[in-house]
């Protein structure tokens, strides 16, 4: 009897662990659609937030992973880690340019491309991947160089029509290979670098550029169900994603907090507040505000510049503007000053290398910042010209003229109150204990005093 309840124990427990495991975990990581969203510009919280999601989905072991995008482009850097990511990825990427309206610019087109599957709303458009950093009225060539038709023989390419033909020439290939890797439209590509081609959602699909139009995420899952695909390490794997569970991964505060410090605006405020912040903390010690205010926000300023392509000589020209105007408020003159606001402004406008979308500095931004500094000088200035116009309020001349009370006088010498302290007095004269006289002169630290014409009455004055 003993032995029977054993054994129905034991199938009871062994019954209850294989149904905790059939519908669990194992089937629900299996039937899991990740989704991520690309919304804006892409720079280095995109990419962290990318390649985040990508390992979570791997440590799930989602069935795919829905990339949507919906950008102008952005950082070449940026958009190489990402790509880098998708290709590393155990889990098969869909690339999805969606809601309708939405577009995969630049940037974008690189990341649809290298997508296992790629995919679009209806209304989309995707292309016009020229690299921004040698965008022109001529696509590929610096504005102002003339085409090949306007050469003549024996002219030879100018530096910087050999590094645009470089850059080119690399985002060709670069962008060739992903289209080889997935077996896309790889001259069409080469089109949307060099001539900046663009294609609606149906034109893509017709071009071979992607492989399906899908209205929504569930329409996309249905239609890619049953789909070879080639996964990192060279695995080919058959979707099952008819029946999947859509799951979103939102940006952790890290990604959002660095998307926001990653603005060159907002990096630029915060590296002139940061430095400024030192600045009035070393005008006022002990202030403590300026100086911690300013230490996070330079620190945070010099993190994000250091994750953004800057120009280190308009970064060095800031600095020597920044310097002269602190030295402008300690010693102000007029060319001191002048010439710091001019060498801010020329390094802030030389300080990214680049323009690519949502990674520029704005004119307004600049122009606003300098006219603080003009507005600082122009305070310092005025009240350097009020106190040369005005009283003298400290050394001998601030003490000419003062009443004093004498507190102990013999013969020509003795002690008075003036300007609230007890100083040592001489004079020509004999006076008496509580008679107002006036400071005539100050020798060292002896007030010369002589009788007052006006003294009524006792009582020092301060």
């Amino acid at each position: 009897m003993q032995t029977v309840r054993a054994a129905l124990v034991a199938a009871a427990v062994f019954a209850a662990l294989v149904l905790s495991i059939r519908p669990g975990a194992a089937e629900d990581n299996s039937r899991l659609a990740l989704t991520i969203a690309i919304d804006g510009a892409i720079g280095p919280a995109a990419a962290s937030y990318v390649k985040d999601a990508l390992a979570k989905a791997a440590e799930r072991r989602a069935e795919v992973v829905i990339l949507r995008m919906n950008t102008p482009g952005g950082l070449s850097t940026s958009m190489r880690e990402i790509i880098t990511d998708v290709l590393a990825s155990p889990v098969p990427v869909i690339g999805y340019v969606a809601p309708s309206g939405a577009h995969a610019a630049s940037a974008g087109t690189y990341i649809l491309y290298a997508t296992h599957i790629a995919a679009m709303a209806p209304g989309t458009n995707i292309g016009a991947a020229t690299p921004v950093q040698i965008g022109s009225p001529i696509p590929g060539l610096p504005s102002g160089t003339p085409d090949k038709g306007d050469k003549k023989d024996g002219d030879h390419p100018s530096e910087k029509d050999t590094m645009t033909t470089k850059v080119t020439n690399d985002a060709v290939a670069f962008i060739r290979s992903l289209a080889e890797l997935r077996g896309r439209n790889a001259d069409w590509a080469e089109k949307a670098v060099r001539a900046a081609a663009t294609l609606s959602a149906n034109g893509a699909l017709q071009a071979g550029v992607i492989e399906i139009v899908a209205r929504d995420p569930a329409d996309l899952l249905k239609q890619v169900d049953g789909r070879m695909v080639e996964v990192a390490g060279g695995k080919t794997q058959r979707l099952a994603t008819k029946d999947d569970v859509v799951e979103a991964i939102d940006a952790g505060w890290v990604a959002r907090t660095l998307a926001v410090i990653t603005d060159p605006n907002v990096a630029f405020v915060l590296l002139v507040v940061g430095i400024y912040g030192l600045i009035f903390e070393f005008m006022s010690p002990g202030a403590v505000a300026p100086g911690v205010v300013g230490t996070i926000s330079l620190l945070l300023g010099l993190y994000a510049l250091n994750m953004l392509p800057i120009n280190y000589a308009g970064f060095a020209l800031m600095l020597v503007g920044i310097a002269l105007l602190a030295f402008e408020a300690f010693n102000p003159t007029v060319v001191i000053g002048l010439g710091g606001v001019v060498a801010f402004v020329l390094g802030a406008a030389m300080l990214f290398r680049i323009e690519a979308p949502g990674y520029h500095l704005s004119w307004s931004v600049i122009a606003i910042v300098a006219a603080m500094f003009t507005g600082l000088i122009v305070v310092v200035l005025g009240a350097l010209r009020r106190a040369r116009k005005g009283p003298a309020r400290v050394g001998a001349q601030a003490m000419r003229g003062l009443p004093a009370e004498v507190l102990d006088w013999s013969e020509t010498s003795g002690h008075v109150f003036a300007n609230g302290e007890r100083w040592q007095a001489r004079g020509t004269e004999t006076f008496k204990s509580g008679e107002i006289v006036e400071v005539a002169n100050i020798v060292g630290l002896t007030l010369v005093v002589q009788r007052s014409p006006t003294a009524t009455g006792a009582g020092g004055t301060a």
